[in-house]
C-alpha cells in the first residue's frame, strides 16, 4: 500500500498535462515519434548552415590572410566554438530541456554566419575568427540533435533514433555545398564577397532551425522522459528509463567519437585547398564536399540499424578500417582526378558516420536521465576539442609537408580504434552493451 501511495504522491508533484504522458504508454510512443518528425525538420536546415564552413571556410581565410599556413584556422575556430556551446548547449538542456537548448544553439549559430559575411564586407579578420567561434554553436547544436530522440526511445531504439536525426541533415548538408556557386553569384549581386555567399545560407538555415525547435518541440521529451523515470523509480518497474551510469562505456563511447573526429576533420578541411592548388574552382570543390558530406550522414538509417543489430563494437572496428582507406586512397589520389577524391572523401565520411553512431550509441547506453544531457554535452565538447586540434594541426602539416603525408598520419591514427575496442570488450560487463 505504501509503495503505491508513494506513485500516487510522486504523480502529484507533476502538472496535469505531464501525468497525462506518464500514466500512458500509447501518448509515450506518439510523443517518441512527433519528437523524430521535429528534429528531422531542423536537422534539415541545420545541414545546411554546416556546409558553409565545411566548404569555403579554409578558402575565406586563405582569401583574407594570404597564406596557406593558417588555411586551417577557420575549421580550428568553429569546432572550438562547438565545443563550448556542446558544453551550454547540454547544461540548458539538462535544465530546462532539449527545446531551450537546442533553439539556443542554432540561433547563436546563425548569429556567428551573420558575423563572418560582415567581416568578409569589412575584410576585418578579428571579426572573422571571432564570428567563425560563435557560428561553432550551430555546428555543436546539430550533432547534439541527434540525441533528443533517443530521450524516449528503448534500448532497441537507440541507434537507430539517432540516425533518423542524422540522415535528415543530409537533404541540406548535401545541398549546402552544390550551392556554393549560387550562393556566390549571389552575394556578388548584393555587393559581398563571393565566398560569404555560403555563409548567407547557414544564417538563415540555423535561424529556421532554431524557430523550427522553439515553436513546435513540445512537450519537451527530456522533460517527459525525466518525469517518466522519477514514477517508475518509486513504483519499482522492471522496464525504466533511468539506468545506472556505466563509466567505462562512457570512455569507450567517448573515445571512439574523438578519434574519428580527429582524422576526418584534418582531411576534410584541407582538400578544398589541395584541389585549389591544382585548377579546382568552386564548383568541383563543392561537388566533392557535397559527395563528402552526403557520406557522413546519408548512410546513417543503415549504419543505425546495424549497431542496433550487430553491435556497438564491431561498427567502431568498421569505422577505422573504413578510415584507414579513406587516408591511403586521399594520399595517393591523382589531384586532377575529380573521381579518386570523391571516393576517397566519401569514404572519409562514412568512417566518421560508423564511429559517430557507434560511439553515441554506447553514450546512450552508459548514461541515466538525470546526467545524461550534461553528460553528452560534456563528451562533445571534447569531439569538437579533437577537431579544432585536427584543423589547427592541419594546416601547419600540408604547408610543412604535403596533403599526402597528412592523409597518410589520418588514416594510421585511425587503427587506434582497434585496441579501444579491445579494451571495452575485455571487461566482463562489455557484453551488456552489445545487448542493450
Amino acid at each position: 500500500m505504501s509503495n503505491k501511495a508513494d506513485v500516487s504522491n510522486e504523480l502529484e508533484n507533476h502538472p496535469d498535462w505531464l501525468r497525462n504522458y506518464i500514466d500512458s504508454p500509447e501518448k509515450q510512443r506518439q510523443l517518441y515519434r512527433r519528437t523524430l518528425i521535429i528534429v528531422v525538420m531542423s536537422q534539415i536546415f541545420g545541414g545546411a548552415g554546416l556546409a558553409a564552413g565545411v566548404t569555403v571556410g579554409a578558402l575565406l581565410a586563405q582569401d583574407m590572410l594570404g597564406s596557406d599556413s593558417f588555411t586551417g584556422v577557420p575549421a580550428a575556430l568553429f569546432t572550438l566554438g562547438s565545443a563550448g556551446a556542446a558544453l551550454l548547449v547540454g547544461r540548458l538542456s539538462q535544465r530546462f530541456g532539449r527545446r531551450s537548448g537546442l533553439a539556443t544553439g542554432f540561433l547563436t549559430g546563425g548569429i556567428g554566419a551573420i558575423g563572418v559575411v560582415l567581416s568578409a564586407l569589412t575584410n576585418n579578420i578579428i571579426l572573422l575568427f571571432a564570428s567563425l567561434l560563435i557560428y561553432g554553436a550551430g555546428t555543436a547544436t546539430n550533432l547534439q540533435a541527434r540525441y533528443a530522440g533517443t530521450d524516449l526511445a528503448n534500448s532497441k531504439q537507440r541507434a537507430t533514433a539517432i540516425s533518423i536525426a542524422m540522415v535528415a541533415t543530409t537533404l541540406g548538408a548535401v545541398a549546402g555545398p552544390n550551392l556554393v556557386d549560387v550562393m556566390g553569384g549571389f552575394a556578388i549581386a548584393i555587393g559581398v564577397p563571393a565566398l560569404a555567399g555560403p555563409f548567407i545560407l547557414a544564417a538563415a538555415a540555423y535561424i529556421l532551425a532554431g524557430l523550427i525547435l522553439l515553436t513546435f518541440l513540445r512537450p519537451d521529451p527530456l522533460v517527459v522522459a525525466k518525469a517518466i523515470a522519477d514514477v517508475q523509480s518509486t513504483d519499482g518497474s522492471n522496464f525504466s528509463y533511468e539506468r545506472p551510469s556505466k563509466k567505462r562505456g562512457i570512455v569507450v563511447g567517448a573515445t571512439i567519437m574523438v578519434l574519428t573526429q580527429i582524422v576526418m576533420v584534418s582531411i576534410m578541411t584541407m582538400t578544398p585547398v589541395h584541389m585549389g592548388h591544382h585548377g579546382h574552382g568552386l564548383k568541383e570543390i563543392g561537388l566533392v564536399i557535397g559527395f563528402h558530406i552526403g557520406a557522413m550522414y546519408l548512410p546513417s538509417l543503415l549504419t543505425g540499424m546495424l549497431v542496433d543489430k550487430i553491435g556497438r563494437t564491431a561498427m567502431a572496428v568498421a569505422s577505422g578500417a573504413t578510415l584507414l582507406a579513406a587516408g591511403i586512397l586521399a594520399a595517393v589520389a591523382p589531384a586532377e582526378s575529380m573521381l579518386v577524391l570523391i571516393l576517397a572523401l566519401s569514404l572519409l565520411g562514412l568512417g566518421w558516420n560508423f564511429g559517430l553512431i557507434s560511439g553515441t550509441a554506447l553514450i546512450v547506453d552508459a548514461t541515466n536521465l538525470s546526467t545524461r544531457a550534461k553528460t553528452q554535452g560534456s563528451v562533445d565538447v571534447l569531439v569538437a576539442l579533437a577537431g579544432a586540434s585536427g584543423g589547427a594541426l592541419s594546416g601547419m602539416v600540408v604547408a610543412q609537408s604535403s596533403y599526402t603525408t597528412l592523409s597518410l598520419a589520418g588514416g594510421i591514427l585511425s587503427l587506434l580504434l582497434i585496441p579501444v575496442v579491445v579494451w571495452s570488450r575485455s571487461n566482463k560487463n562489455a557484453q551488456s552493451y552489445e545487448s542493450m
